[in-house]
């Protein structure tokens, strides 16, 4: 009997990407299973999102809807191991034998991989290509990608610990470190990561959630309820404000080792006792 190919995802409100990853894996896939929640990951009540209707033909989609309020006072990152777990726990249609493959909802797998599918060790993580904002602005800092993870049913006892803890950099530690997962196949040229292809209103809410959530994390505190006025700042606007070109306030881009000294110097070599300060020269923002 041929192993059923179960594609996963947690849902919140990214039609747009669903939509171009249905159009990718649907032919390849025997399910594909979205899963939403009544509730975002602070635990604040939200509408359903998922453009169900548009694919209610299709048998193969299996559209769970999480219920149930997040537990008080749990983190973000808690509550998504709640959704993740939700996924395991409503599978009951899938034999042990069968793949179970999980994805954030922006990585979408290399369809190619899908066929004649064979998983040798108890794990699977698919390297993957990555790319911000635009769908042709690649990220070489961010790839390869780790995202979707793979494993049978039968091996199956979490998909949170799956994806927090099956990790490519397990294969180097000791075979002493009995605590790190190592039986991990690696999946090359795995598909890809579309990180943030929003609308810049899209973006700016979601930077916005990710910058609190990680403010929480640190203080310990719900600082949303705290805030009494905000500003979002875009490119645009620190050019006027600071005429910096593009509003990069330090300049070219400043990724590499190297990238200080490639900075204008502070002086001029043409005109005697001209200097330059600010952001973008040698060695920036901290001369005085």
């Amino acid at each position: 009997m041929k192993n059923k190919i179960i594609d996963c995802i947690t849902f919140f409100n990214e039609n747009f990407i669903f939509e171009l990853r249905y159009n990718i894996v649907k032919k390849y896939v025997d399910y594909l299973v979205v899963c939403e929640s009544e509730y975002d990951h602070r635990g604040n009540k939200k509408n359903l999102n998922f453009d169900y209707k548009k694919y209610s033909h299709d048998q193969k989609i299996k559209y769970l809807i999480h219920k149930e309020p997040f537990p008080k006072n749990h983190n973000p990152w808690v509550n998504q191991a709640i959704q993740r777990e939700f996924i395991l726990k409503n599978l009951t249609f899938a034999e042990n034998e069968d793949y179970i493959f999980f994805s954030d909802p922006d990585e979408i797998p290399n369809p190619a991989l899908y066929q004649d599918f064979k998983l040798e060790k108890k794990y699977g993580i698919f390297l993957q290509k990555s790319f911000v904002y635009k769908f042709n602005l690649f990220n070489k800092y961010e790839s390869p990608w780790e995202g979707t993870r793979v494993c049978k049913k039968k091996n199956l006892k979490s998909i949170d610990f799956m994806r927090q803890h099956v990790k490519s950099k397990n294969l180097k530690y000791s075979f002493l470190r009995f605590d790190k997962e190592k039986n991990i196949q690696i999946f090359y040229n795995g598909g890809w990561h579309f990180n943030n292809i929003m609308t810049s209103e899209e973006i700016s809410k979601k930077l916005k959630i990710d910058i609190i959530n990680k403010l929480n994390k640190i203080l310990k505190v719900d600082i949303s309820k705290h805030i009494e006025m905000e500003r979002i700042l875009s490119p645009k606007d620190i050019e006027i404000k600071t005429l910096s070109k593009f509003g990069s306030l330090y300049g070219s881009s400043s990724n590499s080792m190297n990238s200080a000294f490639l900075r204008h110097p502070n002086f001029s070599n043409q005109i005697k006792n001209l200097f330059f300060c600010g952001g973008s020269v040698h060695l920036g923002r901290g001369i005085p």
